[in-house]
């Protein structure tokens, strides 16, 4: 059973359909992990053209799923209720695998340092327990107005 919905995620985040690329989230620590679960379907708007004949994900998309999972995280603070996580930075990007429908993107972000508004996660989107991207992601917390 799933901890957050994909309704009560958009409580926290300001993304929505077809930005929101979050289904779930499974496991949170407010401000130290967040992993969640996107669903890979053929009705995702960008495989319309990535790539006819041979969807795919593009790997820019599971980073920003990584981010969204690991804004959930930050953004679950008490202190960051209806503040905005925007990228500052992205790091060590690996691309492992492709992702294609029918596949499950599982999404884990540990937050891994923080200074004031700023910080980094450790993120890893993995397909039945394989890596298919690692990156290391820089945010900066801000209010929405």
């Amino acid at each position: 059973m799933s901890l957050l919905t994909a309704k009560e995620i958009m409580e926290i985040l300001p993304h929505r359909w077809p930005f929101m690329l979050l289904d779930t989230v499974e496991e949170l620590t407010p401000g130290v992990r967040a992993v969640a679960k996107k669903c890979v379907s053929y009705n995702e708007p960008f495989f319309q053209g990535h790539f006819p004949g041979e969807p795919v994900m593009p790997g820019v998309l599971m980073i920003e799923a990584l981010a969204q999972a690991g804004a959930v995280a930050i953004l679950s603070l008490p202190e960051n209720k209806g503040k905005t996580a925007y990228f500052a930075a992205i790091q060590s990007a690996k691309f492992k695998r492709k992702v294609i429908p029918g596949d499950v993107l599982m999404l884990e972000v540990e937050i891994v340092k923080q200074k004031g508004a700023i910080g980094i996660g450790k993120a890893t989107a993995t397909v039945d327990g394989k890596i298919a991207v690692q990156a290391e992601l820089t945010f900066a917390v801000s209010d929405s107005e």
